[in-house]
């Protein structure tokens, strides 16, 4: 406050040296162009010149009423038009003050800040050093604000959140390249996520950090790994009447930021909201065993297929869930999927094993692709597109097995791509960048399609099998494979950066910025020779599979965080893990 009222007093100081100056220059014209008579007729100094100096002293001048004296026809540049035009200036110049120089003209602020939304990091910085004004111009916050929701940071925070946006966007730079540094070097802490009562791992899902796992037993359980706290919840299923005894084996499970569903082997299917505890919102029966599940990304909808049946359920306005749709299709269901970022009824894309469905309510026996004796053999869907695995004749027509990507609006064939002998194991085209798809294969490698070409732009080998799991982003690859190897890749360098190896195959891979979360499932969940019996609480490490949870956060390093043997909570049946790990340092990165 006190700079704006030293910088205002300047302002008038100045103004008061250029009027007196202005007063005697005009006093020496008049004395030159009147005669002698008239010389001294007008004391003191003219009206306009009082007015500007009230103005410049703070006050509040009475309105002016025209001279009588000065004819209606006199031009605007003769006797107090003069005035007048020094009066608009001054108040002109007043304003200034919120005008910005551009080279010979002068800009409203606003306007000028429109004109530097345009420029990037670099461009503002070199603005910044023109003049005073400019640099005041090129650090405005709404400017460094809208920069740092253009690359992808706080995107969930308001302008009023930070005093200093082109710091916190500094900041966030910075954090992004250590963690990318991270990443490369493998630097930060590694967790395992286990529960020894719940036997063998079934299957596992993750939505942002949220783990979810059944198991065996029947029990599914819960891990946050984002505040580095892995107290895994049970999430209860709910008992019917005569259902006492051992629980079924859990067959899938899925889970979104509000929602966890969780399939059995005698096609129960329960849902809870993470919100409300542990206790199901939703329960309902198939008479057959289940063969694939899908939950939305966003919302409430679960689909389910049963035999040659998939039922939609959904909850109405009210809140109370209830079968949306239900379709009968001709062969059973390998592939489940629905389709995110639609409005109104839910759409579901189903892979029966040469043919693919468009499930929609007001179509619902539509084919997308069907090419006899050329099987699905995976599926991903995006919001308006979806793209599968097709395994052709091979050598019996030198036709190659291929990736072909649909149009969900058209229903018409995009692109084919890939030229490979192996089955297609794995595709994941919703989480990839832009105009990207990246799959896996049984002739261990992994490929990286540009959709808008249809070529491959990178092919990398390290499996010693199948590749099983895949997800990418703008720079980096991971893949897992039947022999349990985890590969982290340099998507632009082509190269291996490293890899983690288990026992069993890779089924689930995911990961964000700072963590990723992989699980090694059995595909024998009663293995032999394992003296597992029903009164035994445990199976041996070897047969229960394994989810890691790795944290690459410069906040979190591996001295920092708590070792997973110190995290108990005591309140375990006595005496459940015979076989303890003991924590070593081998057990971090």
């Amino acid at each position: 406050m006190a700079e704006v009222s030293a910088e205002l007093e300047l302002f008038r100081r100045r103004w008061r040296e250029e009027l007196a100056g202005d007063a005697k220059r005009r006093r020496r014209e008049t004395a030159a162009a009147e005669p002698e008579s008239r010389r001294g007729a007008e004391p003191g100094e003219p009206g306009y010149l009082k007015l500007a100096r009230g103005l410049l002293d703070g006050g509040t001048p009475a309105c002016r009423s025209p001279s009588p004296a000065r004819p209606t026809e006199e031009p605007a540049g003769d006797g107090d038009g003069d005035g007048d035009d020094l009066l608009g200036q001054l108040i002109r110049d007043l304003n200034e003050i919120n005008e910005v120089p551009f080279f010979d003209i002068q800009l409203p602020y606003e306007l000028a800040l429109k004109i530097f939304q345009y420029l990037g990091k670099t461009e503002l910085g070199r603005c910044a050093q023109v003049s005073r004004t400019w640099k005041v111009l090129a650090e405005d916050e709404v400017l460094w604000y809208r920069l740092c929701q253009q690359e992808g940071y706080l995107l969930d925070t308001s302008i009023s959140d930070h005093s200093c946006w082109k710091l916190a966007l500094k900041n966030c730079r910075a954090r992004e390249r250590a963690l990318k540094t991270n990443w490369k070097n493998r630097i930060g802490a590694v967790s395992q996520l286990q529960y020894e009562l719940g036997k063998i791992l079934c299957d596992v899902h993750s939505c942002d950090g949220v783990v979810i796992a059944g198991y065996t037993s029947g029990e599914v359980r819960l891990w946050d790994t984002r505040t580095w706290d892995y107290t895994a919840p049970i999430l209860e299923p709910m008992h019917g009447p005569g259902e006492a005894g051992p629980q079924p084996h859990v067959s899938f499970v899925r889970i979104n930021s509000s929602l966890a569903v969780a399939a059995y082997e005698d096609g129960t299917v329960s849902v809870w909201n993470l919100m409300f505890g542990r206790e199901p919102i939703h329960r309902y029966q198939h008479n057959q065993r289940i063969q694939a599940l899908a939950l939305a990304s966003e919302g409430a909808t679960v689909a389910t297929a049963s035999g040659f049946e998939v039922k939609v359920e959904s909850p109405n306005d009210r809140g109370f869930w209830q079968t949306t749709a239900t379709f009968e299709i001709q062969k059973l269901v390998n592939f489940l999927n629905l389709v995110p970022d639609v409005t109104g009824s839910p759409v579901t894309v189903a892979a029966a094993e040469d043919i693919v469905y468009l499930l929609k309510a007001e179509d619902p026996g539509k084919i997308l692709h069907s090419v006899y004796g050329q099987p699905v053999t995976c599926l991903d869907v995006s919001a308006h597109e979806a793209a599968f695995g097709v395994k052709t004749f091979g050598w019996l027509l030198n036709e190659p097995n291929q990736i072909l990507l649909y149009n969900l609006e058209t229903s018409q064939c995009l692109k084919k791509m890939g030229n490979s002998i192996g089955d297609f194991t794995c595709v994941n085209l919703q989480n990839s960048p832009p105009n990207m798809l990246v799959t896996g294969n049984k002739d261990r490698r992994v490929r990286v399609f540009d959709l808008r070409k249809s070529e491959s732009l990178c092919s990398l080998y390290a499996h010693q099998l199948g590749v099983s799991a895949v997800q990418m982003d703008d720079w980096k690859i991971v893949s897992g494979g039947e022999e349990g190897l985890v590969c982290v890749w340099d998507q632009r360098m082509g190269t291996k950066l490293w890899e983690m190896h288990a026992r069993h195959p890779v089924r689930h891979v995911w990961f964000n910025s700072h963590s990723l979360i992989t699980a090694n499932i059995p595909d024998e969940k009663a293995p032999r020779g394992a003296s597992i019996m029903d009164d035994d609480l445990t199976a041996h490490r070897k047969h229960r599979g394994i989810i890691y949870a790795y944290e690459f956060s410069v906040d979190q390093l591996a001295v920092e965080s708590i070792l997973p043997i110190c995290r108990s909570s005591y309140d375990e049946v006595t005496g459940y893990n015979y076989n303890i790990g003991l924590a070593v340092p081998y057990d971090n990165i």
